[in-house]
């Protein structure tokens, strides 16, 4: 099929290397602009376009997709369909009215639940049990698109949403093959007015945590904004930033820490699995704590 792959960050790669490998004609790749970045602030490509490049594919990366020439000039691509994941800019309805099939985009959500910008991270910081991705038609609405193909997947007792985003990643790329091998004998799926919940994006205030609440609500906080922004805490006036953690029993003033990296909360205790000192890299809990002496209370 002659396709326009449409995304920027790296969770969109592994999807384009599969339709690559899967024969798809990339009519052409979209992404995002390249970002000053590093220590010289130099425009750096996104993942999409350093692949897309090393790939030999065509790259575009407007800033806007609503200019009469952008508007011209993807529709004389000729696509068949549009596959779009984490691409970054709104579709205006000409574009999504331009290929003959239409735009389709895989969500990291078991839609209508997790509408948004962050549904990973949002599902591991309520405690979802699962999660999975979702091939949609796409429409005007923000994620309200019916459904052509689900894929599900259990949210691991101590799964980070790194680890999470790796995977789903794997399994959107799997989800579209399929999904395109398929596309005459789907039938869409309207999504359901009941359970449609929105996954906002991640504020870095929500990243500092706060020892009061309770330690599942901690432990899955921490595992939620692991590895980017990260949560973290303060052990006299340096900050640490906490990558890895689970609910254990214990008691003490929240903030206390009762033995090892195991700190007390306003109910339970965290045991902290993996952490990073300012300017070092991560590391698991027991080297952390050779390097690093904690204090008898965290986050003051």
């Amino acid at each position: 099929m002659r396709l326009v792959f449409m995304g920027t960050s790296d969770f969109s790669v592994p999807v384009l290397d599969a339709l690559v490998a899967a024969g798809h004609e990339i009519a052409c790749v979209y992404c995002q602009p390249p970002r000053p970045a590093g220590r010289g602030k130099k425009d750096r490509p996104s993942p999409v376009q350093a692949r897309a490049e090393a790939l030999g594919l065509p790259v575009r990366h407007p800033v806007r997709l609503r200019d009469p020439d952008a508007l011209a000039e993807f529709a004389a691509l000729g696509a068949e369909a549009a596959v779009v994941v984490a691409y970054g800019l709104i579709l205006p309805q000409a574009i999504l009215d331009a290929p003959a099939r239409g735009c389709l985009n895989i969500h990291a959500s078991l839609l209508p639940r997790w509408r948004g910008a962050a549904p990973i991270q949002r599902a591991v910081m309520a405690g979802d049990a699962e999660t999975g991705i979702c091939v949609m038609q796409m429409e005007a609405g923000l994620d309200t698109g019916p459904v052509l193909l689900r894929r599900v997947t259990p949210i691991g007792a101590e799964e980070t949403a790194g680890a999470l985003h790796d995977r789903l990643s794997v399994l959107g790329a799997d989800a579209i093959v399929a999904a395109l091998e398929t596309i005459d004998t789907l039938v869409p799926e309207p999504q359901p007015e009941a359970g449609v919940t929105y996954a906002e994006k991640i504020d870095k205030a929500e990243a500092r945590i706060d020892w009061t609440q309770d330690a599942e609500t901690v432990a899955r906080r921490i595992r939620g904004l692991a590895p980017m922004p990260g949560a973290w805490t303060e052990a006299d006036g340096r900050r640490i930033k906490l990558l890895g953690a689970r609910a254990v029993p214990g008691e003490g003033a929240p903030g206390a820490v009762l033995g090892g990296f195991t700190v007390a909360c306003g109910r339970g205790a965290v045991e902290i699995t993996r952490a990073q000192r300012e300017g070092r890299g991560a590391q698991e809990a027991g080297a952390f704590l050779l390097g690093m002496a904690l204090p008898t209370r965290l986050g003051a």
